[in-house]
């Protein structure tokens, strides 16, 4: 799941784009399945005023295409274009061990596995190879990306705030090494 407005808010998804004539929309979904969207229930927008009740009608590359309760035209479906789509934490499942709702690893503290304070988790993206956490460093403008990986995230503690982050070597900024023979 993505981003939080807080923490009893989630959001699930946003209005991309109307679709065809009749009012139904494309939503990009944040959810693990798309068509779980509409598992929730009436969806509501980022301040909590207006409610959306949707209803799936198909899946596709972008998102799900859906109609939505009251949009019975495209000029109704194009006035709903970017609005989020939030539902209250507790209609969301119980995770497992070692899963996570995005909204829960935003703002936790980062931590080397020597217990350095690193930063803290500004944003989880995936760009489309596997979920990054952001990390902002502490004292620092910049952020970089970690894969979330075991690897590089090998412990989370939600009710702590904290992770443990081993950070990347970068290699390719390193100077060449000049002492092996030339051949």
């Amino acid at each position: 799941m993505a981003n939080t407005l807080d923490q009893n808010r989630i959001l699930l998804g946003r209005f991309a784009t109307a679709h065809g004539i009749r009012g139904e929309v494309l939503i990009r979904t944040f959810t693990g399945e798309p068509a779980a969207i509409a598992a929730y229930g009436a969806l509501s927008d980022k301040t909590g005023q207006r409610v959306f009740k949707i209803k799936v009608v198909r899946e596709t590359d972008k998102g799900v295409v859906a109609r939505v309760d009251g949009i019975s035209d495209r000029n109704g479906a194009e006035a709903l274009n970017g609005i989020e789509l939030y539902v209250e934490r507790a209609k969301l499942p119980k995770t497992d061990d070692a899963e996570y709702y995005h909204a829960d690893l935003i703002g936790i503290a980062a931590f080397s596995p020597e217990g350095v304070e690193i930063g803290t988790v500004a944003s989880v993206q995936n760009f489309g190879a596997g979920d990054l956490l952001e990390i902002r460093r502490a004292g620092r403008t910049e952020t970089e990306y970690v894969p979330f990986t075991n690897a590089c995230v090998p412990e989370v503690d939600v009710p702590a705030r904290r992770a443990t982050i081993v950070m990347p070597v970068m290699t390719g900024d390193r100077e060449p090494n000049t002492e092996e023979s030339e051949t």
